[in-house]
């Protein structure tokens, strides 16, 4: 992150999410990949009646009820012959079966409280970054029903068309933005009503940000003042410019896949799920899956598919149950008494908000690679410090970083964190990249529309001027954006760095696939959870064989000129 903090001269009112008498401006950034950790297995139930001489057999066995796994756990039950088990290493996202209960997940006001604490997260952390003054960085990942998507900031973004022109471009066949759309649209209910871009009869309920909050108007006006456009959809047809997000937000409460997608399947007798359950390994027979193992209440136990097993841990779990099950780097695994099932490599991976904004950084770039998170609040240290100051904050950083990191297994043990080398600024373009970050984001809040709230800039500080100055800064206070992606690669079957292919099947296996952000080919420009879902909406027809769905020339924006940066 590369902080701004402006202190406010004047504020007395309440932001719809909560007080504005603390406020900042800081600088999120970095995307990267990979982590794990452990956590006590206390159980819940639950098994639904699907026959009972067949309980530890299904059609299908999803590892991970997050973002991913709750969208495919829905549809694939959706043909009542298909049997389908659901694990999950965290619990429900309610208690006694209400939210009420859960308030800090389902409250967006209380979003910090599961990033500080890991009752609902696997509390990762990085290995020190040698070019960020040796700091560890903290990567909060959910470990709930709805994964991610019960601890996030509701911002649902989908990246850039282009993004996944450039997937089909990777090796990633058929993931071109007109097979992508429409499965956006087909997750999608926006309290708007469906358009060309939007849907309007999907699951997953979407609202546009609404606050009267002022200085949420006053990033809006300064952007526009300082010669950037207003874009009426980031989502729809020009995601360039500053404008209202929108949120995974439903009649005032979060509305996770577990909510969207999860809740309205429990009732289905061929869906059982599990939670407080640890997958520790994938069961093979030769390079056939044919089940996986788990740890229970202290008990392993074992679950078979007659289908397939899909894993949907997410971009750090998944990679590191296939390491722990043999598929990976034969010399890793063998360093570890790992019998190899498969050789695949994997290794490389890239690294209360209402109102934001995608920019270019500088000419030649086709669309946008920066973005802006505003915020007329105090986030300091991911929420686990305290606000002492009045101030706003803008989290702002690249999306489309060129450091390349990577996640390898530290024991066999399934409990213990992987290895999580994001190898953050390895890049210098990325450090350029960020220090033009700061120089954007103080250029928009010098404009005329702050100038009743504009204090002493807090972070980096009025004395941080020079490219040096400004670099040290970037190292000793950026900070992980989170939304790891890309550990298991979507590629062709020929690319060495695949592991899945565009069928999100693993390759060199059978009967086992992959469906989260973990196989992302590359980072999308914008945040993760949309994506996600995406994919696993389309992962499902994937699944199901049935045709993928497409829009053909659906018009995006595209910069009349690509000499000047805005």
């Amino acid at each position: 992150m590369a902080c701004l903090i402006k202190r406010i001269q004047k504020c007395g009112f309440i932001s719809q999410v909560h007080r504005v008498g603390r406020l900042l401006i800081k600088t999120h950034i970095l995307k990267c990949s990979k982590a794990f950790s452990e956590r006590s297995l206390n159980t819940t139930r639950e098994f639904s009646q699907v026959s009972s001489q067949t309980t530890d057999s299904f059609t299908y066995i999803i590892v991970g009820a997050g973002s991913a796994g709750c969208v495919l756990a829905n549809r694939l039950t959706e043909d009542p012959h298909s049997t389908v088990k659901l694990l999950e290493a965290g619990p429900k996202d309610t208690v006694l079966d209400s939210k009420r209960f859960s308030w800090k997940i389902h409250m967006p006001a209380a979003l910090t409280y599961n990033l500080c604490d890991d009752k609902y997260n696997w509390y990762y952390h990085t290995t020190p970054q040698r070019h960020m003054d040796n700091r560890i960085m903290y990567w909060p990942r959910g470990r709930v029903w709805g994964g991610s998507s019960s601890l996030n900031a509701m911002v649902y973004i989908r990246g850039h068309a282009e993004d996944y022109n450039r997937w089909s471009k990777e090796g990633a066949a058929g993931w071109d933005y007109e097979y992508c759309l429409p499965y956006f649209k087909k997750a999608q209910a926006h309290e708007l009503g469906a358009d060309l871009y939007r849907g309007g009869n999907g699951p997953l309920h979407v609202s546009r940000g609404k606050t009267n909050n002022p200085l949420h108007h006053a990033f809006l006006d300064a952007a526009q003042q300082a010669g950037y456009p207003f874009t009426d959809d980031m989502n729809g047809f020009q995601q360039e410019g500053f404008g209202w997000m929108d949120m995974t937000v439903h009649k005032g409460q979060r509305w996770s896949t577990a909510s969207a997608y999860l809740r309205p399947a429990l009732s289905r007798p061929n869906l059982s799920t599990e939670v407080s359950t640890l997958v520790t390994k994938i069961l093979f027979e030769g390079t056939k899956a044919t089940g996986i193992e788990y740890v229970k209440n202290g008990e392993k136990k074992k679950v078979f598919a007659s289908k397939e097993v899909i894993l949907s841990g997410g971009a750090i779990n998944s990679p590191q149950l296939l390491l722990l099950s043999g598929v990976g780097n034969a010399d890793d695994l063998k360093k570890l008494g790992i019998p190899v099932v498969c050789n695949l490599s994997g290794e490389g991976a890239s690294a209360h908000l209402e109102t934001g904004g995608f920019i270019r950084s500088r000419p030649g770039v086709s669309h946008p690679d920066i973005q802006f998170h505003f915020l007329p609040s105090q986030v300091i240290d991911h929420g686990r410090i305290p606000s002492q100051l009045e101030a706003y904050q803008v989290h702002i950083g690249p999306m489309r970083s060129t450091s390349i990191g990577w996640l390898k297994l530290k024991s066999t043990d399934p409990m213990e964190h992987p290895i999580l080398e994001p190898n953050y600024l390895s890049a210098e373009m990325d450090v350029w990249e960020f220090r033009q970050c700061v120089k954007l984001a103080r250029e928009i809040f010098a404009q005329k529309a702050f100038d009743k709230f504009r204090g002493p800039e807090i972070q980096p500080g009025s004395h941080v001027q020079s490219d040096g100055e400004i670099d040290d800064f970037i190292r000793r206070q950026a900070d992980s954006a989170y939304h790891p992606s890309c550990t298991c690669k979507m590629g062709h079957s020929s690319d060495s760095t695949a592991v899945v292919d565009p069928q999100t099947k693993v390759i060199g296996v059978e009967n086992l696939r992959v469906v989260d952000a973990s196989i992302m080919p590359s980072m999308v420009s914008g945040n993760l959870n949309a994506p996600t879902i995406m994919i696993a909406e389309k992962a499902a027809d994937i699944i199901k064989g049935l045709p993928s769905l497409q829009e053909k020339n659906v018009p995006v924006y595209k910069p009349k000129t690509l000499e000047t940066q805005r």
